[in-house]
């Protein structure tokens, strides 16, 4: 099963389950840890080959989608929980789209962070891009350049950093099998894009986020039940650039969710 950190309370709390983007780790979420866990049940896992989940079984030569949606479901099963709260990150945003389309009941709400929307030229372009730099350099060299690209300011130092020192931990072999997603990627995003959202959905993006911000906004502007919020001065990553308004933002949306449910439970007695 998946490596992956966890916090109970005692008494009854709903469920907020992290998950992280490409490259990077459960502890992408450390500056939102310790808020989250003071109001919420809270879970952050390592995907496949990220952090400390390695060689999880069944090892396979190429991913899926599929692949991936069952290892997050095992962690979900064990801990038994039946609905939650995802907290996603980039690519993390097309495995809950993916996810979501397999499993709704699963879904309380999603905070899609730095959130990959639509295959416009910009994002295929950058994807292009990304696999032509993998043809000569190694996994960790080719991710230097690539996070450079996508988060070039010095503000967005910190969080470069931080998934820059993930990606040492992805070996090219690995990073090689993720590749497999690659065939039915840009299918997914459309699948999601076009069908109902029937769950509440924030977007979060960084307002230097040149790449995939564009296409954020008119995901937004299609769905009635999605909501976006721009952080100001942060990049794709912008829980780490920007973790103060992220953590707020975020509770906000949380805790107005809540009290809509209250009500119609009020309602309904």
């Amino acid at each position: 099963m998946l490596h992956y950190q966890v916090f109970k309370h005692n008494t009854h709390k709903p469920w907020v389950v992290f998950i992280h983007g490409a490259g990077g780790g459960s502890a992408a979420w450390q500056s939102q840890w310790e808020i989250f866990k003071k109001e919420y049940n809270v879970l952050a896992m390592d995907l496949r080959d990220h952090g400390k989940s390695k060689d999880i079984q069944p090892a396979k030569r190429r991913y899926t989608f599929e692949l991936i949606a069952d290892d997050i479901l095992k962690v979900l099963d064990f801990e038994k929980i039946q609905k939650a709260h995802f907290v996603t990150l980039s690519f993390g945003s097309v495995l809950i789209q993916d996810l979501s389309m397999r499993k709704p009941e699963l879904v309380e709400s999603v905070i899609l962070t730095g959130g990959v929307f639509k295959a416009n030229i910009l994002v295929r372009g950058f994807i292009h891009l990304a696999r032509f730099f993998n043809l000569f350099l190694s996994y960790p060299q080719m991710y230097r350049v690539f996070s450079k690209l996508l988060m070039p300011k010095e503000r967005h130092q910190l969080s470069r950093r931080v998934y820059q020192i993930h990606a040492t931990k992805i070996s090219n072999e690995e990073y090689l099998r993720w590749l497999g997603l690659y065939s039915t990627f840009f299918l997914t995003l459309k699948r999601f894009y076009y069908q109902k959202i029937d769950f509440p959905a924030l977007v979060i993006m960084g307002s230097d986020d040149y790449v995939f911000l564009k296409a954020a906004k008119a995901f937004a502007n299609y769905h009635d039940k999605v909501h976006l919020s721009i952080l100001s001065g942060a990049g794709h990553i912008c829980n780490i650039d920007n973790p103060k308004d992220f953590n707020r933002i975020s509770l906000d949306f949380l805790k107005r969710i809540a009290e809509i449910n209250m009500k119609r439970d009020t309602v309904a007695a």
